[in-house]
C-alpha cells in the first residue's frame, strides 16, 4: 500500500476542515474553530490500487505562515480551497499557488482547485465561471465546486489529487527505467567497441609478427646462400 500526503490549503473560514472531516469521517462539522494543524488518515482505493492517505488540514493563509513551508515541502498533492461566498479567498489562492510551485521547484505539482460552500447560493459572490477561469489560468488545473454539508464533489476532489500523484509517480518511474535502459545500451555499445578495438589490435599484432617472420626468413635465406 502506497502512502500519499495531501495538504489542504486556503484562507481561514473557507471550510478546509469541513471538507476534510467530511471526506475522512463522513461527518459535517458546522462550527468554525480556527485550525493550527490537524492530520487525518484514510485508506481508499483509487483505480484498483490501495492508498493510505495522510491529509494535513492547515491554518488559514494569514496564520502560522512559518509552518506552512514545512507542510508544502512534505506534501505530494494539494487542495487549494476558497469559498464561493468570499471573493478575497480566491484572490489569496493566487499567491498561495505561487508559493507551492516555488517551494516544490516545479510547474508540475498535483493540485486541485476547490470552490467550497456551493450550497450557499444566496450568499454566493463567485460564479462557477470564476473558478473555471482560474483553473484555465493555472493550466487547466482540475476544478470542483464542493459542499461540505452535502458532501458534493468532496470525494471526487480528493480522489482527483491522489490520481494525479499516482500518474506523476508512474511517469517518474517510467523515466528512470528508460534512463537505466539507455545507460545499459550505452555500456553494451562501449563494451562492443572495446572488444572490436582489441580484436583489431590483435590482428594488427599478428600481421606485424608475420611480416617480421617473413623478413627474418628472407634474411636467413640470403645469408645461407653461397657468395
Amino acid at each position: 500500500m502506497r502512502d500519499y500526503k495531501v495538504v489542504v490549503l486556503g484562507a481561514g473560514g473557507v471550510g478546509k476542515s469541513s471538507i476534510t472531516v467530511q471526506f475522512v469521517q463522513g461527518v459535517y462539522v458546522e462550527s468554525y474553530d480556527p485550525t493550527i494543524e490537524d492530520s487525518y488518515r484514510k485508506q481508499i482505493e483509487v483505480d484498483g490500487r490501495a492508498c493510505d492517505l495522510e491529509i494535513l488540514d492547515t491554518a488559514g493563509v494569514a496564520q502560522f505562515t512559518a509552518m506552512r513551508e514545512l507542510y508544502i515541502k512534505s506534501g505530494k498533492g494539494f487542495l487549494l480551497v476558497y469559498s464561493v461566498t468570499d471573493e478575497n479567498s480566491l484572490k489569496e489562492l493566487l499567491a498561495l499557488r505561487e508559493q507551492v510551485l516555488r517551494i516544490k521547484d516545479s510547474d508540475n505539482v498535483p493540485m486541485v482547485l476547490v470552490g467550497n460552500k456551493c450550497d450557499l447560493e444566496d450568499d454566493r459572490v463567485l460564479s462557477i465561471e470564476d473558478g473555471v477561469k482560474v483553473s484555465q489560468d493555472w493550466g487547466l488545473v482540475p476544478f470542483y465546486e464542493t459542499s461540505a454539508m452535502y458532501k458534493t464533489n468532496v470525494d471526487e476532489a480528493f480522489i482527483d489529487v491522489v490520481r494525479q500523484i499516482m500518474r506523476k509517480e508512474a511517469a517518474i518511474s517510467a523515466e528512470k527505467k528508460q534512463q537505466k535502459e539507455l545507460q545499459k545500451q550505452q555500456q553494451q555499445q562501449q563494451q562492443e567497441q572495446d572488444a572490436e578495438g582489441q580484436q583489431q589490435q590483435q590482428k594488427s599484432g599478428k600481421s606485424k609478427s608475420s611480416a617480421t617472420q617473413r623478413m627474418q626468413q628472407q634474411m636467413a635465406k640470403q645469408m645461407s646462400m653461397p657468395d
